[in-house]
């Protein structure tokens, strides 16, 4: 069974920083691509940022580049989205989720961002 258990949210300050985790099992991690995607209260689902499988290349949404860093670890299975300098704009549930040719096709179950001062 493929599991996606993300953690690391949390409430931070404006300027602050997160490192987001998503755990995998179930499948081979080290064979799929990984993206990161967050949702805001009222507002529909925004890519955030997608890693291929070997980690030799990142993608970023323009409202996160210079401010994300994606990254994965296949010796642990997991993927990280290390958020610097947030904005409230970027306050959301943030989930990642395992790429299969165009589709995301399996999503965890999300880690709530709040930045508020």
């Amino acid at each position: 069974e493929v599991q996606l258990v993300e953690s690391g949210g949390g409430m931070v300050q404006p300027g602050g920083s997160l490192r987001l985790s998503c755990a995998a099992s179930g499948f081979t991690f080290s064979s799929y691509d990984m993206t990161w995607v967050r949702q805001a209260p009222g507002k529909g689902p925004e890519w955030v940022s997608t890693i291929n499988f070997g980690g030799g290349s990142t993608y970023y949404a323009d409202s996160v580049k210079g401010r994300s860093t994606i990254s994965r670890d296949n010796t642990k299975n997991t993927t990280y989205l290390q958020m610097n300098s947030l904005k409230p704009e970027d306050t959301a549930q943030y989930y990642c989720a395992r790429r299969t040719g165009s589709y995301l096709e399996y999503w965890g179950q999300g880690t709530q961002v709040t930045v508020s001062s």
